[in-house]
């Protein structure tokens, strides 16, 4: 299992910061886009590293067409030198319709065709055959030598969907490079819903998931002192919250018995009464979600939880984690990640 790291650029971009990371030895950097582009982030990062992953966790697909990704993605390729990771995201409808300004409708199928399109793009580039692609939600039947890149000698980069539900899921299983599940999904979801589906998508293509990523972001609620673990736990319970209120999580809530609780916090978040949504986060459901313990117990309990199931894991720490705290957790990370063996359908 990789050990990555996610770098928060919400207010501004920090390279000295991914360097410091290349040479700590993390194996890929995630950027997400929120307050800036990711995409130019990793392109300042790769042009100032050399060995380490850059991924997008996430970038918002349906904020573009897939034209616009193709030929982004296809430059970050190639400026990395065939260290760039696409990981793509749907986002909720209200922002793609109100903050983009561009069409929502039947997510996982756009989503599906978004990467089908995505790769007849690609594959026009690379063998130069006519670009002839119609689906139900875009079309590109146009690629002039003036705008045609030509082959990537780093191949194209690899395509991992986020998603939670079944049929985005599934989506990603059955077009994708890798699936990116939410920080809410607990061991449980993962194993019940989340393997499954993926590597029945994976076998409906004629596939099993060897090679297949799964990139999980575990939240980690610890601290050197009493006080330090209650003021991260009680980041972590509005977090939770926050999340938990979207009704796009819910299928999660609802094989631990939280539908009830996940209706109750959607009203709440809509008055706004964040406080009061982070009292409803009990300790039993905060365990499930986060990993709760002491720093010398932590990568214990996330190999516990993940080690056969995710080949990659960028641990989420609530709060601002002191280095001399958290060195030693991905420390031992990577010292016990090196024994573990993935479950018989996870990646290989």
């Amino acid at each position: 299992m990789k050990i990555d790291l996610s770098l928060d650029f919400g207010v501004g971009v920090d390279i000295g910061a991914a360097v410091a990371a290349e040479r700590s030895g993390y194996d890929a950097l995630w950027l997400a886009e929120t307050r800036h582009d990711p995409l130019i982030s990793a392109g300042m990062i790769a042009a100032r590293t050399e060995r380490i992953t850059i991924g997008t966790s996430v970038f918002v697909a349906f904020a573009r067409n897939p034209m616009t990704t193709a030929v982004a993605a296809n430059d970050l390729q190639l400026y990395s030198e065939g260290r760039f990771l696409l990981g793509l995201g749907s986002q909720i409808k209200a922002h793609i319709t109100r903050r983009f300004s561009m069409p929502w409708s039947e997510p996982a199928r756009r989503m599906e065709e978004y990467i089908q399109a995505l790769r007849a793009i690609w594959d026009a580039w690379a063998t130069g055959a006519e670009l002839d692609f119609q689906g139900e939600f875009y079309t590109h039947t146009l690629m002039t030598p003036m705008f045609d890149p030509g082959t990537n000698p780093h191949g194209n980069p690899p395509i991992l969907i986020a998603g939670v539900g079944p049929q985005m899921t599934r989506v990603a299983g059955a077009v994708a490079d890798g699936f990116l599940p939410h920080a809410v999904s607990t061991e449980r979801y993962l194993r019940a819903v989340t393997l499954p589906t993926l590597a029945a998508a994976r076998a409906g293509v004629g596939k099993d998931l060897t090679g297949f990523e799964i990139s999980g972001v575990p939240f980690i609620v610890t601290g050197a002192t009493e006080e330090a673990m209650i003021d991260a736990a009680a980041m972590a319970r509005k977090q939770v919250a926050f999340y938990a209120s979207t009704p796009a999580y819910r299928t999660i809530l609802e094989l631990h018995g939280w539908a009830a609780l996940g209706e109750e916090l959607t009203i709440l978040s809509k008055r706004r009464e964040w406080d009061e949504m982070a009292r409803l986060i009990d300790d039993d459901m905060l365990g499930e979600i986060a990993i709760v313990a002491e720093p010398q117990n932590v990568a214990k309990l996330v190999i516990d939880r993940y080690g056969d199931l995710f080949t990659r894991v960028t641990p989420y720490p609530l709060g601002m984690p002191d280095p001399e705290l958290w060195t030693p957790i991905v420390e031992d990370l990577r010292s016990l990640s090196d024994a573990t063996t993935l479950h018989p359908e996870a990646p290989r």
